[in-house]
């Protein structure tokens, strides 16, 4: 074991940790309404390192659904990275990511929503508007190699 100590890009990540409530809006397509849904999202520490969030909600569908999303830093890559996984789907989402002041961007690979049986890059963006609300961005890079804004959720601390 080492014996290491947390840098500010840990400490960072602990600003997640908490009790929180998400109002988001997912555009699924262009002939399509935006779909809109509420839910709750409560992350822990892992030691100082670690944090994992737990999001809850009702799918559309009303089933209910659940994700698991793992962040931390990795100070020998000077990167951070994570995980996402969704009881809606059966891919695993490895992260990696770097921040700016307080918008962390994580770069994802993922199946392609617009050419099944393809793959595409994503980017889930972290921003914190304030110490109690945070906003979640979820992109994707289109075949003209622009980022085209497809989720935005709003989160809310209540504890």
């Amino acid at each position: 074991m080492h014996n290491e100590t947390p840098n500010a890009d840990h400490h960072w990540l602990q600003k997640l940790v908490g009790e929180w409530t998400y109002e988001s809006e997912c555009s699924m397509g262009p002939d399509q309404s935006p779909m809109k849904m509420t839910g709750k999202d409560s992350v822990r520490a892992i030691g100082p390192f670690w944090v994992q969030c737990e999001g809850t909600a009702t799918m559309p569908d009303g089933t209910p659904g659940t994700t698991q999303m793992t962040l931390g830093f990795d100070p020998n890559k000077k990167r951070y990275v994570g995980s996402f996984i969704g009881s809606m789907m059966t891919f695993f989402w490895l992260y990696d990511g770097g921040r700016e002041g307080d918008v962390l961007t994580l770069d994802a690979e993922g199946p392609n929503m617009a050419v099944p049986g393809t793959m595409a890059k994503y980017q889930d963006i972290i921003e914190f508007k304030s110490d109690d609300h945070r906003v979640l961005y979820a992109q994707t890079l289109g075949e003209d190699g622009k980022w085209v804004r497809f989720m935005t959720a709003h989160y809310r601390r209540t504890k």
